[in-house]
């Protein structure tokens, strides 16, 4: 058998190739997993010994005599159980392919022997002093070539002739550290983007378990923020009256109510939350609740939402605010009394096809808490509407970004102003989708419609 360095290189090369093979199917199984989990069983530590005993025994099965001594990858079975296992699970390996080698005889079968134990004990202190986790490759690789270093030192300090120990060393030293290394390189780089895969693997899974909860969550309050809004449109005698709220995301900071009061007479309040998402439907809880119990307690809509500003300006700490507007119909009577508190002027389309907007008449509330709010009235004659709405209806863009606006909703309501309110509602969010097309809502969109005659 020829002993050139570069021939018994090309030979322990093909047994590497057996151990890529071994070393997938190994990395592959449940009882591995569980090692690089650190669950070090008694029943995974046998594993650990009988799997990387027969891979030491391999070693010198397969390697090729050199002066009457075996070349071989024998250390690298003990060493990956010493790396993974600790100390015990290196030496059980390494006794099992020393008592191999024993048998082989040669010169060197006492020196060989002892390196082989060696080598796993050496990797289970290592895996030891590294918090008893694998050590990095490069360090395992290191350690390796500093292993097969030791292994060729004792050949020379136990085997006899020396001369033929010399001989033998310079022959194989290069070769089996070199391949004794490869086996390590080859473990230790699938064994770590295994445990990679494995940490990857876990992380997505609470990730996606944290997602699921969320999503729990946001779906739970989206059924309170609902429940916040009218579970019905009252019978109005001579009108008609639609409304609806379509959040940007799963909860959002728009709202509207219907209010009974005093003499037959009925608020409504469209009103948007200075934000998107958990906060703003946090504040809309606030407001909403604020600005029902404030209109119930007064009569006049200036009254109520003055009261409704101080209490959420002293509940706001988190510089959210919130526009709004309330008015109070008369049905007997045929007239609104109204408040605009910062909110976008709702549009009356009369009967003729005029339109009025119905501008602020105070700031939004929650900015300052000594605001006051001015009341105006105004007659509904037959054939009139009303659309409330909030930015979200006239600032939803198209492809090129371009608002649907104030003028086409009035185009809109202008044309559709004979229809009943629901279908005036419901084309005023076809035309809006038209206009929008693919592109995402990125507003809460909210529409309260009153026609006077049906």
């Amino acid at each position: 058998m020829a002993s050139e360095p570069i021939t018994e290189f090309i030979v322990l090369f093909q047994m590497m190739c057996v151990v890529v093979v071994f070393a997938y199917l190994v990395t592959r199984s449940q009882w591995y997993h569980e090692v690089l989990d650190g669950i070090l069983s008694w029943k995974n530590q046998v594993f650990l010994i009988l799997v990387f005993g027969i891979v030491s025994i391999y070693g010198s099965m397969s390697g090729v005599e050199v002066l009457g001594a075996p070349l071989n990858i024998r250390d690298t079975g003990p060493m990956v159980a010493g790396f993974v296992g600790g100390p015990i699970a290196g030496i059980g390996a390494g006794l099992i392919g020393a008592a191999y080698r024993m048998t082989l005889g040669g010169f060197s079968k006492i020196a060989c022997s002892v390196a082989t134990v060696l080598s796993g004990l050496l990797a289970g202190l290592i895996f030891i002093a590294n918090n008893r986790k694998m050590p990095a490759l490069v360090m395992a690789v290191a350690a390796a070539i500093i292993i097969e270093g030791i292994h060729m030192g004792l050949v020379l300090v136990f085997s006899r002739p020396f001369s033929q120990a010399l001989t033998l060393v310079s022959d194989v030293a290069f070769p089996m550290i070199a391949a004794n290394a490869a086996g390590i390189f080859v473990f230790g780089y699938i064994s770590l983007n295994l445990k990679k895969e494995r940490e990857t693997a876990r992380e997505r899974d609470r990730y996606q378990g944290e997602l699921q909860r969320k999503n729990a969550e946001l779906h739970i309050a989206r059924e309170i923020q609902e429940s916040f809004l009218p579970p019905s449109l009252p019978a109005l005698p001579g009108y008609t009256l639609a409304a609806e709220s379509r959040p940007a995301r799963e909860v959002g900071g728009d709202f509207y109510d219907v209010l009974a009061s005093p003499g037959g007479r009925v608020g409504l309040v469209i009103a948007d939350v200075s934000d998107k998402g958990v906060p703003a439907a946090l504040f809309m809880a606030l407001s909403s609740t604020v600005m029902r119990a404030s209109a119930a307690w007064h009569q006049q809509p200036g009254d109520a939402v003055r009261d409704a500003n101080t209490l959420i300006a002293g509940e706001s700490r988190s510089g959210m605010f919130v526009t709004l507007f309330f008015c109070i119909l008369d049905p007997e009577q045929g007239t609104i009394t109204y408040v605009n508190a910062g909110h976008n002027p709702p549009l009356l389309v009369r009967d003729d096809g005029t339109v009025h907007s119905l501008s602020m008449t105070g700031m939004a509330l929650g900015a300052d808490p000594g605001e006051s709010y001015e009341e105006r009235s105004l007659s509904l004659c037959s054939g009139d509407l009303l659309v409330l709405y909030t930015d979200g209806v006239t600032e939803a863009e198209d492809s090129s970004q371009l608002q649907f606006g104030e003028e086409r909703l009035a185009d809109v309501a202008r044309r559709e102003r004979s229809r009943p309110a629901g279908a005036v509602l419901a084309s005023i969010q076809a035309e809006v989708s038209a206009h929008t097309g693919a592109m995402p809502q990125f507003d809460d969109m909210t529409l309260v419609v009153l026609k006077v005659g049906t």
